[in-house]
């Protein structure tokens, strides 16, 4: 899952950076409010979380224009302004919702699977394709009734591809929704983790799930019977 951070504070910016990377997100990180146009507009980010004061455009005013060029990307707004008021003003322009700082980190990651598990994205808090199951808000991997550890990244990467079950997707591809856009380094990693994933859903079940496409990229298939 891809997000965008918008924070001129650096100090902040990277401590969400960090931590989101670490929650096994992949992020884009911008300044000011010209940057998050660009970065919002440049390709899809699953859920922006928007500063309201920021250098050259303001928060509210980067969130009306990316409402009314038709953008339905969940945004959460952080910002220090804590009236009713500004909350009110903040949900009218379009925001999903709105946390005050200084924050538990705790809480924004909360806050983020929630919004994440909102329609048109998600209409539940399971994922499934074939025997696999994920449960999103568990952070939770079944095959049948086996459990399966899966680190960040494993996560991160396997949701990937359940959200496009029978789908061909290019290693690139995965590269740039699993890591950053920034992201310049060997594909080959894209395949050390696809075997990562590979060994651990053969070792839950009869069936591999993952298969390769040549000279394309990975298809997780919807049933395993044809696996």
């Amino acid at each position: 899952m891809r997000i965008l951070v918008v924070e001129d504070e650096p100090g902040i910016a990277n401590f969400i950076r960090e931590g989101l990377a670490e929650a096994g997100y992949a992020v884009d990180l911008a300044m000011d409010g010209e940057a998050a146009l660009n970065y919002a507009r440049s390709g899809p980010h699953d859920l922006i979380i928007l500063d309201i004061l920021l250098p050259k455009r303001d928060g509210l005013s980067v969130l009306a224009s990316l409402r009314a060029e038709g953008s339905r990307v969940p945004v959460l707004l952080l910002t220090a302004k804590d009236t009713v008021d500004d909350r009110i003003a903040g949900l009218d322009a379009g925001a999903d919702d709105y946390l005050v700082k200084p924050f538990a980190f705790s809480e924004l990651l909360a806050r983020i699977r929630a919004l994440l598990r909102r329609p048109p994205l998600q209409a539940g808090t399971e994922l499934k394709a074939a025997d696999l199951t994920m449960h999103l808000a568990k952070h939770e991997v079944r095959r049948g009734d086996m459990l399966i550890p899966l680190s960040p990244r494993e996560f991160t990467l396997l949701e990937y591809l359940m959200r496009h079950p029978g789908q061909t997707v290019t290693r690139t591809q995965i590269a740039e929704r699993v890591w950053n856009y920034d992201f310049y380094g060997d594909l080959n990693v894209v395949d050390v983790y696809i075997g990562y994933l590979r060994r651990k859903l053969k070792l839950a079940g009869q069936n591999p799930l993952i298969h390769t496409v040549r000279g394309v990229g990975y298809q997780l298939l919807e049933d395993a019977n044809h696996a």
